[in-house]
């Protein structure tokens, strides 16, 4: 049986199983990250996106349902260059894609998401509630905020896309990496989102960090199934991290236009673009995808201002009834995507780990 072994897991968080459910924002709830965690694994909340008050609601109706660990994920992205010019151009870009909508852009952009390293007040809130996990994505956080985290006992994770990466975090003080690779779905967590990234798939990626450093690894991206799990401990991995697997689950916030396209032949072509939000993410390929090919990555106002176009796009034109502007993050594995509860999944996971 795949019981957790390593002890940083296993005594800490208390974990049975090496399976980590992702923190994706605007997907993951709390009754999908208790669900996870009290059958064994480790659930998670995407709180990148959530102000102070509705990310400590979320904490809260996670605590209310569990017992057990879980991890709140923060996005720690460079805060947004404002750019006035390239935001109109941007607008105007998009402005016949509204007026088939019937729909006007925005006026103006802003910067949707504010950045967990430049928010000191959504520290002190996770200091007070000490969920048992914070992970990072996009980067990392001031060292006084890694080190307020670790001084209120709180584990630490942030993903990585390659070597460097990870090297930084551990330096850093980082407890666990995440080695995202380029198959996963949702955005790359590389810390600088206009550099070089080598593209590096899960087994390589895994296989480098597991080699080059003494932390416990989570391997994540395209890992689906029993055998994507048995694949990645193999290669020395600590536990798999799932997403995809995740979002046909009841449990899920995911609209009944992403749930349709998940499990229908559209998640046989996935594609990483940065049209939709301003960073690269991979997406199953819909009418907003297939706009990005047409743009130059400069022309795309920074993360998360060319979101908030991204967002009032989609709106629009699901107010006119067309669902082809979502933001459908998913995987490269997304054709393995069952609808199970939280609670079944990880059972068949766990069922056939052992068979």
């Amino acid at each position: 049986m795949p019981h957790v072994t390593d002890p940083r897991l296993k005594d800490q968080l208390g974990l049975r199983w090496p399976i980590i459910q992702a923190p994706m924002a605007g997907v993951s709830t709390p009754a999908m990250a208790a669900a996870v965690s009290n059958a064994g694994g480790l659930g998670s909340l995407g709180i990148g996106a959530a102000d102070r008050e509705t990310a400590q609601q979320m904490i809260g109706e996670t605590r209310a349902a569990t017992g057990a660990s879980f991890n709140v994920n923060v996005f720690c992205h460079r805060p947004a260059r404002a750019d006035p010019a390239r935001e109109s151009g941007w607008v105007d870009r998009l402005r016949r894609e509204f007026h088939r909508f019937g729909a006007e852009p925005p006026r103006a952009l802003r910067a949707v998401y504010p950045s967990f390293a430049a928010n000191p007040d959504l520290l002190a809130m996770l200091v007070e509630e000490r969920p048992a996990v914070v992970s990072f994505h996009f980067g990392l956080p001031p060292a006084q905020f890694i080190t307020a985290l670790k001084d209120a006992g709180i584990l630490l994770f942030s993903s990585a896309t390659c070597l460097p990466e990870a090297q930084s975090a551990v330096a850093a003080g980082i407890d666990v990496i995440v080695a995202q690779g380029y198959e996963a779905g949702g955005h790359r967590g590389i810390f600088d989102a206009d550099g070089e990234d080598e593209c590096l798939p899960t087994s390589v990626l895994t296989r480098q960090l597991v080699d080059a450093l003494d932390v416990p690894i989570v391997a994540a991206g395209g890992i689906m199934d029993s055998a994507g799990i048995r694949a990645v401990l193999a290669l020395g991995a600590a536990a798999a991290q799932l997403g995809t697997a995740f979002i046909a689950c009841p449990e899920s916030s995911a609209d009944a236009a992403y749930r349709a396209a998940l499990l229908s032949d559209k998640s046989h072509h996935t594609v990483m673009t940065r049209a939709i939000s301003g960073r690269p993410a991979r997406s199953m390929a819909n009418a907003f995808t297939r706009l990005g090919e047409t743009i130059a990555p400069e022309e795309i106002p920074d993360y998360p201002i060319a979101y908030d176009a991204g967002k009032a796009l989609n709106a629009a034109a699901k107010a006119a009834g067309d669902t082809s502007f979502g933001a459908y993050w998913a995987g490269q594995g997304a054709p393995l995507a069952r609808a199970l509860p939280a609670a079944d999944l990880i059972a068949d996971l766990v069922r056939d780990l052992d068979g």
